[in-house]
């Protein structure tokens, strides 16, 4: 064993458990917001994947309070006859949210929740497309596919497919995700661009491929994010599962090779760690390491990239403050943001526990208690 394993399992030892930082993170939030309150004021993506993270730690703890929170903020968006108060019908970020629905309808069987659900995903079916059929990210960005939107409306697709026996959002939802890896990855690094537009209309798409000009961290995130929670429900003999496995472990380990030596943190613009101005974002990174250490689990990824997940995992912790009520606060989380250039996302605000951060910290840390540390 060398010194740097010796130090690590030392901090890992006095250091509260990986379940236990998730725990700490969803009270965090919980104090900050009654659920009713948690920003913005619809149903968006930013409370679904917080709320995905919690809705862990209630598998994980049992504790009714989390199952408490999650269903006041869902019934405080979704009305009894299933119509959503408040959101956009032409943005994938505002499907997302929906997730929480299946829990939520096999546990209590509210039909509130199935409701919503069959209103929600066929949306889909109608969703406008680029000429090749991509989903476009939001209507008043024609034509671009961002990779966010996977995450947006993939594993809720899936789920929703294998749950109520349609089966026709496998292979939608497997085709996005091929297209969209095929038409975003540069051979060179191995690494995927924020977007794609193939009318190459975007002011920031290249006049050639209609690519994105920067490999944007938080992007890169919600790629294998999302491929990793549709295998949950992809039937295991998809005929495009195996494709996908290829891709989610190419981006991995071309993700794992721009991880900073010394913190174990990912950059905001990921392959630019030279220059002086970038910086290391603390979202994107718990994203990878959710990722790689869920792939290695899963037998997707050699389990030599485990160490890659600890040594990332350790990085974002090492981030952590409190406030002066002993609450964590998770610092260094990119603001949301448009497809831009070098410029663009380098001037981009940070925040301190903001539900997507928030999110992304819970579920790498739900990740990381079920590794083998």
């Amino acid at each position: 064993m060398n010194s740097a394993q010796t130090d690590f399992e030392k901090r890992l030892h006095e250091a509260p458990t990986p379940l236990q930082w998730a725990e700490k993170a969803c009270e965090a939030l919980m104090a900050k917001y009654e659920p009713e309150q948690l920003p913005p004021d619809w149903f968006h993506y930013h409370q679904g994947v917080f709320l995905s993270g919690m809705e862990k730690c209630w598998r994980e703890t049992g504790k009714q309070k989390y199952f408490d929170y999650i269903r006041r903020w869902v019934d405080s968006q979704v009305l009894e006859d299933g119509s959503i108060k408040k959101y956009h019908t032409g943005e994938l970020d505002d499907i997302q949210p929906g997730v929480l629905l299946f829990n939520l309808y096999e546990q209590t069987g509210d039909e509130r929740y199935k409701k919503a659900l069959d209103k929600l995903v066929p949306l889909l079916k109608s969703w406008p497309t680029n000429p090749s059929g991509g989903f476009w990210h939001k209507n008043h960005f024609p034509n671009q596919m961002w990779l966010d939107g996977l995450y947006m409306a993939g594993p809720i697709a899936t789920q929703y497919g294998k749950t109520f026996d349609a089966s026709e959002y496998f292979g939608m939802m497997t085709y996005q995700a091929i297209l969209m890896a095929e038409r975003t990855r540069d051979p060179e690094t191995g690494l995927l661009y924020h977007g794609w537009d193939e009318t190459r209309a975007a002011e920031w798409a290249d006049p050639v491929t209609g690519l994105a000009p920067e490999f944007w961290g938080r992007a890169m995130g919600w790629y294998p994010v999302a491929l990793l929670e549709m295998f949950e429900f992809l039937p295991e003999g998809h005929k495009d599962k195996a494709k996908l496995i290829d891709i989610l472990r190419d981006l991995l380990v071309s993700l794992s090779k721009y991880q900073d030596a010394t913190t174990g943190l990912w950059y905001q613009v990921v392959d630019k760690g030279d220059r002086a101005d970038n910086w290391l974002e603390v979202s994107c990174s718990a994203m990878y390491v959710l990722s790689i250490a869920k792939a290695v689990r899963l037998g997707y990824l050699d389990a030599k990239y485990l160490n890659v997940a600890r040594k990332g995992y350790q990085g974002v912790i090492d981030t952590l403050k409190f406030d002066e009520n002993g609450n964590v606060i998770i610092g260094r989380i990119c603001v949301g943001t448009n497809i831009g250039d070098y410029a663009h996302y380098i001037a981009r605000p940070t925040s301190e526990n903001d539900l997507h951060g928030a999110g992304a910290f819970i579920l790498m840390c739900m990740e990381m208690d079920r590794a083998s540390l």
